[in-house]
């Protein structure tokens, strides 16, 4: 797993821990000290945030914390949740090929292995993450509406809106490791119910893996309260 995705994880969930102000410029050469890294996977990744709509450039192209509510941030969820589970409905009624079924069966062997090491490293969460990205882009890829995919293109670029953009850091605490290997077996479900052709079944298991990421987010807000910090970086506002 190369450092650019070791540091996109770790600079993520130092945002959503609440680690910077709003509008605190990210300057790439303290990040780099605070992370044992260069400067260039740093800068790699902020633009990766840039994109995930976490961070922001302004007009000298310095990158910025942006600022977001905890229910921006649910809405975000939320659609992701219904947009997939309409890809999900739609490659289980289309069948799914072979070459389709191969490459799923392939990111759930890659996401089993990751998940053998407990604590996760910094590694084997970083090869999870990628995993789930790539089987979350080949449900959209196969689903055939060009539509939908346009829209979970533009709602990937609200603030931990993409797949893996709330997975639990690490795994360090036990819970968040139970959460992933749960998340995991519903990647397993969900493969079942679309070689199955099961359309209906298929949407509302892809609809329902997004509670993980919502479970993710309300334990973030809980740590934040129990250590008594302020609420900076996105401003993760409960019940606003």
């Amino acid at each position: 797993m190369n450092l650019q995705e070791t540091v996109l994880i770790q600079l993520r969930d130092l945002i959503l821990r609440g680690e910077f102000e709003p509008g605190q410029r990210l300057a790439e050469q303290q990040l780099a000290e605070r992370l044992g890294a260069s400067r260039t996977p740093v800068r790699a990744a902020l633009a990766a945030l840039e994109g995930e709509g976490l961070v922001e450039a302004n007009d000298t192209g310095k990158y910025l914390v942006r600022q977001y509510t905890a229910q921006e941030v649910t809405d975000a969820i939320a659609v992701r949740g219904h947009l997939e589970g309409m890809a999900a409905r739609l490659v289980a009624e289309h069948g799914v090929s072979r070459q389709l079924q191969g490459d799923l069966q392939a990111c759930l062997d890659a996401g089993d292995e990751a998940l053998q090491t407990n604590p996760l490293t910094y590694e084997s969460y970083a090869a999870y993450a990628a995993m789930n990205d790539r089987f979350h882009a080949l449900i959209l890829d196969a689903c055939g509406n060009r539509a939908l995919q346009r829209a979970v293109a533009l709602n990937d670029q609200l603030p931990f809106a993409p797949a893996s953009a709330m997975l639990p850091m690490q795994g360090a605490v036990t819970p968040d490791r139970d959460w992933m290997l749960y998340a995991h077996r519903q990647h397993h479900m969900l493969v079942a119910a679309l070689k199955a052709g099961e359309g209906a079944r298929a949407q509302a298991l892809a609809t329902e893996h997004t509670e993980v990421a919502q479970m993710n987010l309300r334990m973030a807000l809980e740590r934040r309260s129990e250590t008594e910090r302020v609420m900076p970086a996105i401003r993760l506002v409960v019940g606003r």
